[in-house]
């Protein structure tokens, strides 16, 4: 598609399908795939900027993960190890190439919205990244795109306080580890619990000098859209107000869906409008409406394609109409 000026930038390469997971397992090659096809004959699909990622560069990916991990990764990808954790994170000769790619992709979209070519951006990609730790893979994550992000957005366009929103089903314990001794990061998540990966517990909340910068609202099974508006509009809105972000990161995982196999929860496709409405909110108010949306989970494609279509038709609309 031809790229154009508009609001609203859409980052994808072909080449996130390449990443092979095997037969049955739920992050597909076709989730990242599924989304840019809806999105691509959409209403709004004409207000888009379309942009094409490269790799990320390692040292940037060395800024929230060991040396020694990224190693690990390149080399067991290159070598055609198919498992890169204990449980479920696959991988295949191409996976580290495409990891950077996806990584690559959040930056762009940083660089988009910062540089103010785009007023937001969303990123669509895989594999997802909010469950990689440090030094591990883990929950399908090889490298935690939102860290990085976070961390590119802060030293090389010297912004100092970045809000991430995670939304995503699981908890995003990758992100939160990376970040619990800063104050410079607020991170939100808000979550299924008990549930994969453990983690995300309420009185988790920082430590150290990030003491309060990290803020956990865990659900239990079945909530739906009534559960969520309360936090945000409870918890969320008032520490944005206190905390007054330079930018906003959102961990867009659509499997708090109803129809996700892989979580309980009770959203609509039409819920994460209203999601994308109020984060939208805080970035009006505090950071001159700059906000970027990376894909994370969602394992029912229809339902996935369904509410990244309602999320990116927020994002996209004139400021007068969201």
């Amino acid at each position: 598609m031809e790229t154009n000026t508009a609001a609203t930038a859409f980052v994808y390469h072909p080449d996130f399908e390449l990443h092979d997971t095997g037969l049955f397992h739920p992050e597909t090659a076709n989730r990242a795939k599924t989304v840019f096809e809806r999105i691509r004959v959409s209403d709004f699909a004409q207000r888009l900027t379309w942009l094409t990622p490269e790799k990320a560069a390692t040292h940037w990916i060395e800024k929230c993960h060991h040396p020694d991990y990224v190693r690990f990764v390149e080399d067991s990808c290159l070598q055609g190890q198919t498992l890169l954790d204990a449980g479920d994170t696959r991988s295949c000769p191409e996976s580290y190439r495409v990891a950077l790619l996806a990584t690559g992709g959040a930056l762009l979209a940083v660089d988009s919205v910062v540089e103010g070519r785009s007023r937001n951006a969303f990123s669509c990609s895989r594999p997802p990244g909010h469950h990689a730790r440090p030094a591990d893979a883990m929950g399908f994550c090889l490298f935690d795109h939102i860290a990085v992000a976070a961390r590119y957005a802060q030293q090389k366009h010297g912004l100092k306080r970045i809000l991430i929103i995670d939304w995503d089903v699981h908890h995003g314990n990758g992100t939160e580890e990376i970040f619990y001794e800063d104050p410079s990061v607020f991170y939100f998540s808000i979550h299924q619990y008990p549930y994969y990966p453990g983690t995300g517990a309420a009185n988790d909340t920082g430590k150290g000098e990030g003491e309060g910068y990290t803020l956990n609202v865990p659900l239990t099974t079945g909530c739906g859209m009534r559960e969520y508006r309360e936090a945000f509009r409870n918890q969320l809105i008032p520490a944005a107000r206190r905390f007054k972000p330079d930018l906003i990161l959102i961990s867009a995982g659509f499997d708090a869906h109803r129809e996700d196999p892989l979580a309980g929860m009770n959203l609509e496709d039409e819920d994460f409008e209203e999601l994308t409405r109020m984060v939208m909110g805080i970035a009006d108010e505090h950071c001159q409406s700059r906000l970027v949306s990376i894909l994370e989970g969602g394992y029912n494609l229809n339902a996935l394609a369904r509410s990244a279509e309602a999320h990116l038709s927020v994002l996209s609309r004139p400021t007068q109409d969201v």
